[in-house]
């Protein structure tokens, strides 16, 4: 079920239909990586690590889970 949802990711980060939240962003700023960085990370993985349910107060109606993805980086 996982690899089908890595599937189902890397499809979608391909499509370029993916954004950004704004902590994600700050993060990513926090870190010194670029949207591309994370997002040849994600095409990198090879599995989600673990997933977590949201506990963002703006998710009232709708559960959101967010899944950790790692990958392995390069020292280009």
């Amino acid at each position: 079920m996982r690899s089908d949802l890595l599937r189902r990711i890397k499809r979608a980060v391909l499509a370029g239909n993916y954004a950004f939240s704004e902590k994600a962003l700050l993060e990513m700023e926090a870190d010194a990586l670029t949207e591309l960085d994370v997002a040849e990370s994600i095409l990198n993985a090879v599995a989600i690590y673990k997933t977590l349910r949201s506990r963002s107060s703006w998710r009232q109606q709708r559960t959101e889970y967010l899944h950790v993805i790692k990958a392995p980086t390069s020292t280009v």
